[in-house]
């Protein structure tokens, strides 16, 4: 019970607040490109602040160290809403690939498109992975990092999803880094859930795959790691001493 009220709060003052911030935001559609981004950062920390004041749900970054100079690819777990926005709260200019669709919501599609953001259309076939390695090699042009979802949802904890062949274009034709990154958000801001369970959220970087390997290759040890390290996370290694484990099962017990 106690969760489901902290859940309502933190929804309440988060749809209570975004009207009031797009106030601030929709100017920044006449402003740089660097401006939206740093709109984004703005909705992002809102969206932090609630979390940790009404559900007690906070986040850290492990891993930072593993994280090049210069632009890379970020090929990122994603369990929850909450991993499209908090690479704003830490990386200087975060580009995140989307699907065409989210382009066409109103406001957010436009604020997308003016920040950056590469947008494909998953019915395109081969036309769209060259424009994803098109609009990559622009994107690393302007110093920037670009963030993709490989398997191309949201999954849930444990969940296996075949990963997309994106990545892979990605990685053999720019000539970039590819970071891998797990995380464990799904346990606490599940998909298309209400409920915000408090804890504190993990993305952690791991060792970046520098350029060179072939594609199978590549696509082996991407998927193996995040995924073992994302299971470690979630508490899937059979390991009773698990923090985040532990700070799940509390939760759900308290509800």
């Amino acid at each position: 019970m106690i969760t489901w009220l902290r859940s309502l709060l933190f929804n309440v003052l988060w749809f209570c607040a975004i009207p009031l911030l797009l106030i601030v935001l929709l100017p920044m559609l006449l402003m740089s490109r660097r401006v939206m981004q740093y709109g984004a950062k703005l909705f992002t920390g809102m969206t932090s602040g609630l979390l940790r004041f009404a559900v007690g749900l906070r986040w850290r970054v492990i891993g930072l160290e593993h994280l090049p100079e210069g632009p890379f690819i970020i090929a990122a777990k994603h369990q929850s809403a909450f991993d499209t926005m908090v690479f704003h709260l830490f990386l200087s200019d975060p580009v995140f690939v989307l699907k065409q669709e989210l382009t066409k919501l109103p406001i957010y599609g436009r604020m997308a498109l003016h920040a950056g953001m590469i947008s494909v259309d998953r019915s395109a076939g081969a036309s769209a992975l060259r424009h994803l390695v098109l609009e990559t090699r622009a994107a690393a042009a302007n110093g920037s990092q670009i963030i993709i979802f490989p398997q191309g949802t949201r999954t849930a904890p444990g969940q296996h999803v075949p990963y997309q062949p994106g990545v892979a274009a990605m990685y053999k034709n720019t000539g970039l880094p590819v970071v891998p990154c797990a995380l464990n958000t799904g346990m606490f801001w599940g998909r298309r859930t209400f409920l915000k369970h408090p804890g504190v959220m993990t993305i952690k970087f791991l060792e970046p795959i520098q350029p060179g390997l072939a594609r199978a290759e590549f696509m082996e040890r991407l998927e193996t790691v995040i995924e073992q390290e994302t299971d470690l996370l979630c508490g899937f290694s059979g390991d009773a001493g698990s923090p985040v484990q532990h700070l799940a099962v509390a939760d759900r017990k308290e509800t």
